[in-house]
């Protein structure tokens, strides 16, 4: 690991850049500022990237996805290893963003502070969301993907993944059918009638009325004595150090995982798809591309003031995981930790921006969705008037805000867009071979918005970006005093 300048300089306060790696890369119990022995994480995370890549290309192109040896390895060996790394994210999910935020909120201290940290977080989100689907709006009307797909490879697309998009356009229809009317959808979206059913009635938690439930604690927090709060506080405090002791344990395998995660796609799929596909898979990976290093970039030179090499330097750890897991909420752990001891972001603003970011800041998702809707109707000889373009705009927004944080999660809402500008859903089939290797790639820019989110919301509300912050628990008034009495 190269030598930095915050490492040469001991007395130094400014975070270094690989901070929550050298964490990880001790051992569980050890607490030292020397550099840890062996590789780096993100190496061996890119190394366990390659090599899952180049297996799972090599025993696509010598045996076939669907050879009953590959098929076999994949069902009792790799797929197995990738969802026990996914799933032990997912696991801590829920009681790290409970503690996080309700610590966060509380640490905020000042209802009108927390009103401002709100509303610049949400008009972040919208006006950047804005601008990634008007990207891939543009890009689809220049490029025309959908007019560059021969006949022959559009039904032989549609043939093979004919009854996975029946089931998936039946499953929309019926979650359609079922949705109130707009404002009822929205008070049901966000506010939990039980929030303990959030959590335990289903496989997948709902986030949305969890983290409504924990702030609307956080905000009681705030106008409480702390006499009658800083036991609880301390004990979500407690939660939270454990969680994050968990993430160090967990991201030891994710070299492994990923390694396992990127065999799985490319064996089953190997070149064949991207080629079928390369104009929608080429238009989609450049307006992303514009995005990430554009107007990010952009992003964090003006509004947060850090350098944008600096910061993606800083943040490569969460970008791999992104990638490698194709979920907002798996890389949420990661991101809280490196976001706060890579970036400086403080805790009481990390804890609000990124958990509301995973699901309601969702940029990549809407560009693609915008990409997408265009190159179904341009495949379906649909010429879509101005006003229906500016309605997918509208839409696709809206998707980006809405859509899970989860793989596949942005199907859905492309269905029922489908529906409504009267092209034929089950077209959803010529991209469903494609889509888990796309959503990797835009759930790396999904994530990455968020940390620029988060970046933004700390530099407007006067915090130093790279530099430690006092805990949130002692903004909220425990003091360190307190905490190691207990």
């Amino acid at each position: 690991m190269p030598e930095n300048k915050d490492d040469k300089n001991p007395n130094s306060d400014r975070l270094a850049v690989d901070a929550f790696e050298r964490e990880i890369n001790t051992d569980l119990n050890a607490k030292t500022h020397d550099k840890p022995k062996g590789m780096p994480l993100h190496t061996r995370i890119i190394i366990g990237l390659v090599v899952g890549v180049v297996a799972g290309i090599t025993v696509n192109y010598l045996f076939g996805g669907t050879n009953p040896r590959v098929v076999w390895v994949i069902d009792n060996f790799t797929e197995p290893v990738g969802q026990l790394f996914l799933r032990l994210l997912l696991m801590i999910v829920v009681p790290l963003v409970f503690s996080s935020l309700v610590v966060g909120v509380a640490g905020i201290g000042d209802i009108r502070k927390l009103g401002r940290v709100g509303l610049k977080s949400f008009g972040y989100c919208l006006v950047i969301s804005a601008i990634s689907v008007v990207i891939g709006i543009t890009l689809a009307n220049t490029i025309k993907p959908g007019k560059r797909i021969d006949k022959a490879t559009s039904d032989a697309l549609q043939a093979r993944y004919a009854t996975d998009a029946t089931k998936r356009v039946e499953d929309a229809s019926k979650a359609s059918a079922t949705t109130p009317k707009p404002l009822t959808a929205v008070i049901e979206t966000i506010i939990p009638k039980n929030p303990f059913f959030a959590v335990g009635s289903k496989e997948d938690a709902n986030m949305l009325h969890i983290m409504f439930f924990g702030l609307i604690i956080g905000v009681a927090i705030t106008l409480l004595p702390i006499t009658a709060t800083a036991p609880l506080l301390r004990v979500l405090e407690s939660v939270y150090e454990i969680t994050a002791k968990i993430i160090e344990i967990i991201m030891k395998f994710a070299p492994f995982a990923v390694a396992c995660l990127l065999f799985n796609n490319t064996a089953r799929f190997g070149l064949d798809l991207l080629q079928a596909l390369a104009w929608f898979v080429a238009t989609v990976l450049l307006g992303l591309a514009i995005h990430m290093f554009g107007v990010y970039s952009l992003s964090i030179y003006f509004l947060s003031r850090i350098s944008p090499i600096d910061f993606f330097r800083r943040i490569k750890t969460v970008i791999l995981t992104a990638f490698s897991t194709s979920s907002s909420n798996a890389t949420l752990p990661t991101a809280l930790r490196v976001s706060e001891e890579n970036l400086g972001v403080p805790q009481e603003i990390n804890s609000f921006v990124l958990t509301v970011g995973a699901t309601a800041n969702q940029n990549g998702t809407a560009l693609y969705e915008g990409i997408t809707v265009l190159f179904l109707a341009q495949l379906a000889g649909v010429d879509l008037t101005l006003a229906q373009q500016l309605m997918v705009v509208y839409l696709a927004i809206l998707g980006g805000v809405g859509t899970a944080g989860i793989p596949s999660g942005s199907i859905p809402f492309i269905i029922g867009v489908l529906v409504t500008i009267n092209v034929n859903p089950a077209l959803i089939a010529i991209i469903l071979g494609v889509d888990r290797i796309l959503d990797m790639c835009r759930t790396t820019l999904n994530v990455t918005g968020d940390l620029t989110a988060a970046t933004y919301v700390a530099r407007s509300e006067g915090y130093e970006l790279l530099k430690p912050h006092e805990p949130a628990i002692v903004h909220a008034g425990v003091t360190m005093a307190e905490r190691s009495s207990d």
